[in-house]
């Protein structure tokens, strides 16, 4: 019996066993092969030797598959962590820096928000990069434009220079951390992605914490000492990356005969999991990075009538909830799925930030927030594992993690112009009732998503929930079993970028 494989990348045809993934589900390529076998291996699923028996790194079966996470994701934490601490270091500083070349609260507030503007422009392009030249290329060059322009920053003569660099510093940015993802998607086993993403979410989250509290005495020294430690922070992770995951992240997608097409963000937008993960991390970008820093510091200040530590103390708070739940959550969704951590999440993100514009006291904001940091805690790893579900560990998703990251960057952008302008009309009470009105209508998106946890997709609930993918498969492949990709209308042969 033959069959006709659509096209791959650049249009030559896809490897036995391969389709673009979309539509239908693929011909099983040769299981015993010694590559397939090895590939396995590696991974740690069970490994029948032909006689009956199992041989598996860590046993047979589910059960038994092996708990312990690949070396090159504990290196994407340590660089996490690493990165994490410097950009907290300059964080504190860069607003007092910018008004050291004498210009206004306005200019001084573009300077930050510029940073975030230009990750938001060049995330398209950080996709199509990682889909063409690869993941650690991109990772590399990231980081070294970001150590480039953060030295340069430190060394800026006049406030235009300064704009420069930081907006540099964004392109950067955002180069490595769509690579980065991209590497944990693909290097993650699929039933550990929700703990890896939970620990590079934690890496990230102790250096933000320890970040802040090195750039105090810092600063005492200069304005400009942060960046210089900044930059030299970077080189570390540079070289820590270069070294320890050169040779180590997979052949190329185009050389590796079991890889799929890449996964494109028009493909990635037909699944609902997808749709339903790009309102949360909107909804998170808004609530964590957007209104959490900028009106939580004005409530406690303005309407509490507290000192301008308690802002702080509050800020730390949510963080000491939200690296409680992160590893848990994480590996709940290992085990149970993705949805039900991101749904228990929403609600409490929701309850919690419409509840703190309504608080009266210091006591009660204090655990109010860490109740919502909890929340943040328990959406953020399954839903960045259920992206990754969605793209499937054999295809890179430059574009789709691009699409993903930019939901954040828009929120976090939006969510402080448009909560402080309600602020200002209608008072905190309304602004922080619209950040929870916003996760609550993520929360919508999530109740309508399909399970994506591979484990569970051979066992779909008896009572109609959604189940999960088929192991071997991505999400994608089970949007529309059965139909072939020209039948779908948002279905076209992948390339090499979307």
């Amino acid at each position: 019996m033959s069959a006709a494989y659509p096209s791959g990348p650049a249009g030559n045809p896809a490897p036995p066993g391969r389709v673009h993934p979309i539509g239908r589900r693929p011909i099983a390529a040769n299981p015993d092969s010694p590559r397939s076998v090895a590939n396995d291996r590696r991974r740690g699923v069970s490994v029948s030797d032909g006689s009956g028996s199992q041989a598996a790194g860590a046993g047979s079966g589910v059960a038994d598959r092996s708990e312990r996470l690949p070396r090159e994701i504990w290196v994407l934490v340590a660089a996490a962590f690493v990165i994490a601490i410097g950009y907290g270091l300059v964080a504190p500083a860069l607003p007092a820096f910018a008004r050291s070349f004498d210009v206004g609260v306005t200019a001084a507030s573009v300077v930050v928000s510029l940073f975030a503007v230009f990750r938001l422009g060049f995330a398209p392009a950080s996709g199509r990069l990682v889909g063409r030249f690869g993941e650690l290329r991109v990772y590399v060059v990231g980081l070294s434009l970001s150590a480039l322009s953060t030295g340069a920053t430190a060394f800026a003569a006049d406030y235009w220079q300064l704009l420069i660099f930081r907006g540099m510093g964004g392109i950067g940015s955002t180069m490595f951390t769509v690579s980065a993802i991209s590497l944990l998607v693909r290097l993650a086993p699929p039933h550990l992605r929700g703990r890896a993403s939970g620990m590079w979410a934690t890496g990230f989250l102790l250096g933000n914490i320890a970040g802040p509290l090195l750039g105090g005495l810092l600063i005492a020294v200069s304005l400009r000492a942060p960046f210089v430690v900044y930059a030299v922070a970077l080189v570390v992770a540079l070289v820590l990356t270069g070294l320890l995951l050169r040779g180590r992240t997979g052949p190329a997608t185009a050389t590796d005969p079991e890889a799929m097409p890449a996964a494109t963000f028009r493909s990635a937008l037909g699944h609902p999991t997808y749709r339903a993960a790009l309102a949360a991390s909107f909804a998170n970008g808004w609530a964590v990075f957007g209104v959490r820093v900028a009106l939580v510091p004005l409530f406690v200040v303005e309407v509490l009538r507290q000192q301008e530590s308690w802002a702080g103390y509050a800020l730390a708070v949510f963080a000491a909830g939200n690296a409680a739940t992160l590893l848990a959550a994480g590996r709940f969704a290992d085990r149970r799925g993705r949805r039900p951590p991101v749904l228990a999440g929403l609600v409490i993100s929701a309850v919690g930030m419409a509840w703190l514009g309504f608080t009266e006291s210091l006591p009660i904001f204090l655990g109010v927030s860490l109740l919502t940091g909890i929340g943040s805690g328990l959406v953020n790893p399954p839903m960045t594992a259920a992206v990754a579900d969605v793209i499937g560990s054999k295809a890179r998703g430059g574009t789709v993690l691009a699409g993903f990251q930019m939901a954040a960057d828009l929120g976090a952008i939006l969510g402080p112009v448009l909560a402080g302008a309600v602020a200002e009309l209608s008072g905190f009470g309304a602004a922080f009732a619209l950040t929870g009105a916003i996760s609550a209508l993520a929360l919508v998106f999530w109740l309508r998503a399909p399970e994506t946890l591979p484990a569970r997709a051979a066992a779909p609930s008896a009572e109609g929930a959604p189940g999960g993918s088929a192991p071997g498969t991505t999400a994608l492949e089970e949007a529309a079993p059965g139909t072939a990709p020209q039948d779908l209308p948002s279905a076209r042969p992948a390339g090499p970028a979307a």
